[in-house]
């Protein structure tokens, strides 16, 4: 009975500390973004007609589910259910290289940042794949290595430098793994269902921050293995995060219609980006280069992109030519210059 005691103080002392963080949380909460942008002077952000349609992709025969800019803002490499992985110049709309893949269900690929010659993928075979892109032929192209140990499949897999990757599964992990040994060096298991996304910060490779099905954010220290944050207010899954460009804040994507961005010093949510108009899911999210403009791919087949400093109850403004299928991919190049978003349609499309 001593136990049971101790146990029930325990807890309500953990839900009064908790009462009290929340109060502190809502004292500071005392203004919006869009108030504090009004009584500065902004630039007007770039938009259609400058904003437009430069490149479009083809040849993947099958669903486009991923894509990934190298660090030369030129190459990138896309993901489809076709069963391959190609290179693209992006500038050219050459394909530079085209990989065939053991499994056909991928989901996720990643460039890695530093030389660029090494591409991750996976999907519903659990798997993380690494392909060396100095060694693979498109006829005899063998992975590398393959990372094994998750029992769900790979959701998202982003590299953490030459020699570690960090992937996120259905089974509700992360993993930081060696990419030469091929040992899991860390596991990150706070989650309660499946982790769809994963980003890694501009600023500290230490510091990565995940989206689950649970609705919950969580940034975590590579260091100690922990998750030190955990971030709330989606009321669906959240299918993508992406890091503010100074690192500092995250932004997300989820199927409950809305896009929000989180700032981990204030440890909260700092801006929602929805419209009554919009009440379909997003897949993705993406950041201009100097953080302004929040880029989200939805089901509706739209790219719509929010101004950060506004209110957001009105997007600023939807990419014009849409694509013919749900935009399940996005990404901003490393220079800031090109967007590019992938979709069902089979197609990839480059804007500037």
């Amino acid at each position: 009975m001593a136990d049971e005691a101790r146990i029930e103080a325990a807890k309500a002392e953990v839900a009064n500390l908790k009462s009290q963080i929340e109060k502190a949380r809502a004292s500071k909460q005392n203004s919006t973004m869009g108030s504090i942008a009004s009584s500065k002077s902004l630039r007007d952000i770039r938009k259609p007609p400058q904003t437009k349609l430069r490149r479009t992709l083809k040849g993947h025969f099958g669903k486009v589910y991923a894509m990934h800019w190298n660090s030369d803002s030129q190459t990138l490499v896309s993901a489809s259910q076709d069963g391959k992985l190609i290179i693209w110049n992006a500038f050219t709309t050459n394909k530079v290289q085209a990989i065939p893949l053991r499994s056909s269900w991928v989901m996720t690929c990643a460039f890695e940042q530093s030389k660029g010659n090494l591409i991750a993928c996976g999907g519903l075979d659990n798997v993380c794949s690494i392909y060396n892109t100095q060694q693979a032929s498109t006829s005899n192209a063998r992975a590398s290595k393959e990372l094994v140990a998750h029992d769900g499949y790979l959701s998202c897999c982003r590299f953490v430098d030459e020699g570690h990757v960090v992937t996120s599964s259905g089974d509700s992990t992360c993993i930081y793994w060696d990419v030469n040994s091929g040992e899991v060096l860390k596991t990150f298991s706070d989650h309660k269902s499946d982790v769809m996304s994963v980003a890694i910060s501009p600023e500290n490779n230490n510091i990565f921050v995940s989206g689950s099905v649970d609705t919950t954010a969580k940034v975590w220290d590579i260091r100690n293995g922990k998750c030190v944050q955990t971030h709330i207010g989606h009321e669906a899954d959240i299918n993508s995060v992406a890091f503010f460009p100074d690192g500092h804040a995250f932004g997300t994507g989820s199927d409950d219609a809305s896009c929000r961005l989180f700032d981990m010093r204030s440890y909260g949510e700092v801006n929602k980006f929805k419209s009554d108009k919009i009440t379909c899911g997003i897949t993705s999210v993406a950041f201009s280069r100097s953080g302004r403009l929040m880029f989200g791919g939805y089901d509706d087949f739209n790219t719509y992109v929010w101004d950060t400093l506004s209110d957001a109850d009105q997007c600023a403004f939807a990419l014009p030519t849409p694509h013919e299928n749900r935009v399940s991919c996005l990404g901003v190049n490393k220079n800031g210059d090109a967007l590019c978003t992938g979709s069902w349609d089979t197609n990839l499309k480059i804007w500037a």
